[in-house]
């Protein structure tokens, strides 16, 4: 019934939509199967992308050429950028979206590609010959042959929900668990173990007081993920917060004794950053109140999403102890809260790649790692996408490293480090996080997706257009002088010293007080270069951090190159660890199982220590 495809993706969620869209881009002929065409990359949990780290990541994925930032811009109701109080490298943007306009945003996109296929089936096995990926078979019996098959399983795999008592099998609510790929690789010598994560209430809006609650607008000039800027948003919704109380947090209670967490029901460990209500108030019962954030699925829908309240008590506690917080009074709700656990198989059994270290040619992305999060999931199918191409027409693996992405600190971490609780990307895990900001995504990633044949011409002309106008602007402001008549009202009006004598604008520029701003409306000459060169804010505030933050930039940049030296020693594949006995116990168990291309990778490994580490180095010979 079917040809032969270069790549099969096996699920159509954010992992899967993104893999399949960049293998199809790069020229492979791909077939994506997926349980539910009406169901492409749903917002299975919130309605929003982006936040905290997260938004660095879209912003990412946008500058290779992926889809994410691009979709969420078309269907976005509210855009804010997060930490604008602190310095740049904590600027997070964010925004709401709505949730069927995202996933059909997302299957137009996917139509529109030639070379990509689909298929509505149920994979429940693989095919494979002698180590290697011959391609899949589904529910339906048919069996598809490929080169190259990406697993973007999601939360399917084995997936058990849980509501107080009741469990049933589903990979979410409403649709099926997948069974067999999980016993079929366990039985070619994968690791695999349990995970869960949960989701909360769904509200009728119609019955929601919101005068009772805290109301959360969007940013007065919203901004975009993508840099193409296709799309503006004119129109926000707002978000709302509320609180629970020790009356809300005692109902809960009541439900404990019937809750699948602490009764033992749930083996899989939940995400330690994005707790359930019940475990928040068992582990904090010092506080006597939780914020709530209530957010719109949609333009048209009355639904809302209760962020903070996921739960998998009984039903009638969760309505219950929901109407005891300030305006859900009177809530009547569309679904209630559930737990979901499922299979993931460890990442350090993975290359750098994401392909598998066991079967060539098949690679994992998403959940099925052990991570938590659209964001998360998306940057892998990417990555997994490109690298299955790369693979099948023998061309180099497409790696970014921790100094050039968060993409590269996301890959880093799981495949070195593992996962021993759902993976959620922060800002604290990057090292070099002043150099990898959501406003140079463009810059540092553009360039190497267009080489690659992902990113198109357009995206790699703006890209440089924008650091040509961004160095242009940095030579005005570090060759024009400014006098204190033109300034100095500025300068007290910012409570900041006033100038004695003339000051190049970029040293104006350095005090936190100044922004580039200001140095417009002091000099209109400078705003006479600005509409001269068409530099739009971007560009300006570009500018800006990078005269601002050069020193931090600087050093932070060095401290990278200084390290990296140890990522360009390699490592041979084929090394026996155990023969080796002066390396630690620990180290030999380490090293023989995650099996690094590196030093600078096995420098990051939990248990490899310093003597470890010289003991490798002397091996290489250098």
């Amino acid at each position: 019934m079917f040809d032969p495809y270069d790549v099969i993706v096996v699920g159509a969620g954010h992992a899967g939509s993104e893999a399949a869209a960049a293998a199809a881009k790069l020229g492979s002929k791909v077939m994506l199967v997926t349980l539910n065409m009406n169901a492409i990359a749903q917002m299975s949990c919130n309605p929003a992308m982006g936040g905290i780290a997260k938004g660095q990541i879209i912003r990412e994925i946008d500058a290779l050429g992926g889809y994410s930032g691009l979709v969420t811009d078309k269907t976005m109701i509210q855009f804010r950028m997060l930490n604008k109080s602190k310095g740049p490298a904590m600027w997070s943007p964010r925004a709401q979206s709505d949730r069927m306009r995202f996933s059909e945003a997302w299957r137009n996109y996917l139509e529109q590609i030639p070379n990509l296929d689909f298929w509505q089936d149920m994979v429940v096995g693989l095919l494979i010959k002698n180590n290697r990926i011959a391609g899949v078979r589904t529910a339906m019996g048919q069996q598809i042959e490929a080169k190259a098959v990406i697993l973007t399983n999601g939360t399917f795999l084995n997936g058990k929900i849980h509501i107080g008592k009741k469990q049933f099998g589903g990979g979410r609510m409403g649709d099926p668990a997948a069974n067999g790929i999980t016993e079929q690789l366990v039985k070619l010598g994968f690791d695999a173990d349990r995970m869960k994560t949960g989701t909360p209430v769904r509200v009728d809006g119609r019955t929601i007081d919101f005068s009772k609650m805290e109301e959360q607008k969007g940013d007065e000039v919203p901004g975009n993920f993508s840099f193409l800027k296709k799309h503006k948003l004119t129109r926000q919704r707002s978000c709302w917060i509320t609180y629970t109380s020790p009356v809300v947090h005692n109902i809960l209670k009541t439900g404990f004794k019937d809750s699948p967490m602490f009764a033992g029901r749930i083996e899989g460990v939940g995400p330690r950053y994005c707790p359930s209500i019940e475990d928040k108030i068992e582990r904090f019962s010092d506080r006597d109140r939780h914020q709530l954030f209530v957010e719109p699925e949609g333009w048209d829908t009355v639904e809302y999403y209760v962020n903070g309240f996921s739960s998998s008590l009984p039903d009638t506690v969760q309505l219950q102890a929901l109407r005891k917080v300030p305006g859900f009074e009177k809530a009547k709700i569309f679904r209630s809260g559930y737990a979901i656990e499922y299979d993931y198989f460890p990442p350090t059994q993975l290359k750098y790649s994401l392909e598998t270290k066991k079967i060539d040619g098949l690679f994992f992305a998403g959940q099925i790692n052990g991570t938590t999060g659209y964001e998360e999931a998306a940057a892998q199918g990417l990555m997994a996408g490109i690298n299955a191409h790369q693979k099948i027409n023998e061309k180099p693996e497409f790696v970014l490293k921790r100094q050039e992405s968060y993409i590269g600190v996301l890959i880093d971490d799981l495949i070195t480090k593992g996962v021993d609780e759902p993976y959620r990307m922060f800002t604290s895990r990057a090292e070099y996080r002043i150099l990898l900001r959501q406003d140079n995504a463009d810059i540092r990633l553009t360039p190497k997706a267009f080489s690659l044949g992902l990113a198109s011409r357009e995206r790699f002309d703006l890209a440089m257009e924008k650091d040509k106008k961004t160095q242009q602007i940095i030579g005005y402001l570090q060759k024009e002088s400014i006098s204190p008549d033109e300034v100095n009202p500025v300068l007290l009006q910012q409570k900041t010293s006033a100038l004695k004598q003339k000051t190049k604008l970029s040293a104006l520029l350095l005090r936190p007080q100044i922004h580039i701003f200001d140095l417009i409306k002091s000099r209109p000459g400078f705003q006479d270069f600005v509409n001269k060169l068409d530099a739009d804010d971007d560009v300006l505030e570009e500018a800006e951090i990078l005269i601002k933050y050069k020193g931090y930039i600087e050093k932070e940049r060095e401290i990278a190159e200084k390290l990296s030296n140890l990522e360009n020693i390699p490592l041979k594949k084929d090394i026996d660890y155990n023969s080796m006995p002066a390396l630690s116990l620990e180290a030999r168990e380490k090293l023989s199982n995650i099996r690094p291309e590196t030093i600078g990778q096995a420098s990051r490994i939990t248990g490899i220590s310093p003597a470890d580490l010289n003991v490798l180095v002397v091996m290489t010979g250098r």
